[in-house]
Parts: structure tokens; sequence; C-alpha cells
């Protein structure tokens, strides 16, 4: 069998945890799989993996040639890459996940024009409202807006996430604008049920910072239900400005208490590694990287403009 697939199914196996997993990321069947390694571990005379019901772990070999096998592919791909930069076309298929928000608001459109510039591409676009195992669930990139990422992840940061605190006319009229912070905590406020639900945190101008236990008559998961709900006049929210851009352009929202910042997030493109990432995969990464400018993303346009 090709040693060198061989050795890419067994990196892919030790990365995704399971054999099924490796070999659905390869393309071909468990059973392929299991051979390539076989043939592996048969070329080198050494039994790699110990293998059970319900897991793989290395055996002390299989440690001992993973570094050199990770060596031999990542040498591989990027010898494939160079003789053929000027004259593969990109093809092939990505699993991406990111808020469903986000994915409504912007990520559809950035992946409609992807797709467009590339023909022989096709993504699966998960919008969800919790963050997914990327190996149990094959996905191949996660925007993640977080400036707590967890560490065995890879991540570039792509852009800032701002957000406001912002209210409907309507309401403001009725129950009147906070004045301070801690005004908040006499209001009707909306909170997201997972980011800043029981304490908001801002910045002052001085530099100093500031928090308030919001009162808090309304919760969800999803910012989409709490922005309706703020047009409405149900309440203040606290809300990221990639969400909130237009509403406040257009005064359905008003920017309430703008002398304090709530605290910025980051935009970032999450994957499981960055060796041997697919051509595929680095290009789209690298295309949001360029739609998403870096400090000032183009929804906060509006925000300036109602400032």
């Amino acid at each position: 069998m090709d040693r060198l697939r061989a050795m890419q199914v067994f990196v892919e196996v030790t990365e995704r945890g399971s054999l099924t997993a490796a070999a659905d990321a390869l393309e071909m069947s468990r059973a392929m799989a299991s051979r390539h390694l076989e043939s592996l571990e048969h070329w080198l005379g050494a039994r790699l993996m110990q293998r059970s019901t319900r897991r793989l772990s290395l055996t002390a070999a299989g440690q001992e040639a993973l570094a050199r096998c990770r060596q031999m592919v990542e040498l591989a791909e990027e010898t494939r890459s160079a003789a053929g930069q000027h004259t593969r076309q990109l093809r092939g298929r990505l699993r991406v996940t990111c808020s469903s928000s986000f994915a409504q608001l912007h990520l559809a459109r950035a992946v409609g024009d992807y797709l467009n510039a590339h023909a022989q591409t096709e993504i699966e676009l998960l919008a969800l409202e919790h963050a997914v195992d990327l190996v149990e669930e094959r996905v191949d990139l996660a925007l993640r807006i977080s400036n707590q990422l967890d560490p065995a992840l890879v991540a570039r940061r792509l852009t800032l996430c701002r957000s406001v605190v912002c209210a409907s006319p309507d309401y403001l009229a009725r129950h009147g604008e906070p004045r301070t912070a801690q005004d908040l905590a006499l209001h009707r406020c909306l909170a997201h049920a997972r980011y800043a639900r029981d304490e908001w945190r801002f910045s002052r101008a001085d530099g100093q910072q500031e928090q308030v236990r919001p009162g808090v008559r309304l919760r969800s998961n999803e910012a989409t239900v709490l922005m309706q709900a703020a047009l409405a006049g149900a309440g203040i929210a606290l809300l990221p400005t990639y969400l909130v851009g237009q509403a406040l352009a257009s005064g359905a929202l008003r920017h309430v208490l703008p002398a304090l910042a709530p605290e910025t997030l980051g935009l970032h493109a999450v994957t499981t590694s960055r060796r041997h990432q697919p051509l595929l995969l680095r290009s789209f990464v690298d295309f949001l990287a360029a739609r998403f400018d870096p400090q000032r993303p183009y929804w906060d346009e509006a925000l300036a403009g109602s400032a």
C-alpha cells in the first residue's frame, strides 16, 4: 500500500480520535483506513496503537513514530502545493459553524461570494448557538466570538466584535434614559443567556472599570431574539454592533450610555490544527480575513454614523 497515505491515515486517526472520523475526513472506508494502519505497522515492525471498542491510544512506538509521520505528511503537502499552486483550481467541501445571528447577517453573504468565485467548492454552514466539538462533529472551521478559547485549538483572529447598550426610543420615552451604569439595575434589561448574563462590565473613558447587575426581565440564547424584543420596546439590551448597526443608523434603536464601552471580543477562525490544512480551508480563512477589517469591520460604520 501507499506508505505516505498510510502515514496520513495514522496522523488523522491520532488527531481526530477515531478511525471512523479519520476515514470520513480522508474520504475512504473505515475498512480501508484500518488496512492502511495495519500496513504501516507491518512496515515499521511495531504496533502503533492500542485499539478498543471505546478509544484508541498510542503505544510507545506510536508516540515515537507520530512526529516523524507528521513531518513526512507536511513535507509532501508543501511540495504538492508549491508545485501546483499556479495550476490547481480550488475544489472540495468545507463544514463551517458559527452563531445564528452572525451566519444570517454576515457569513452567509461571504460564503455566497466565495462560492461564486470558486465554482468547484461546497460549504455546509451550521448556524448554532453553542460551541460544538470540532472533531466529533467533523467541523473544518468554527467562527467564535470570544476572548477565552480552547488552548488545544488553533485560532486566527479575523476582526473585533464590539457591543453597545441600546433601547428603542419608545422604551426610553416611557421609562427614561439611564445616566449611569448603576441605573441599569432599575431598568428592564434583556440579557444573553450565556454571555454577560448576570453582570455587565464597562470601561470608562478614564480607563476605570465599572460593573453592574442589570434588572433582567428577558433572557435568550440567541441575540436576534433580544434585538427584536428591544425593537418592540421591551427593555435595554447589550448587543453586538454587527447585529444592531442598521437599527442604530435608522434610529429604530438608540445607543444608551455611549461613554461606557462594553468588553470588546475577538472574532476568531478556529480549527483543530494548523498542520496539513487543506488548501481550500486556508483559502477560505484568508478570504474572511481580507473581508473583515482587523480593527474596524464594515458593520461598525453604522455605529460611527449614529454616535
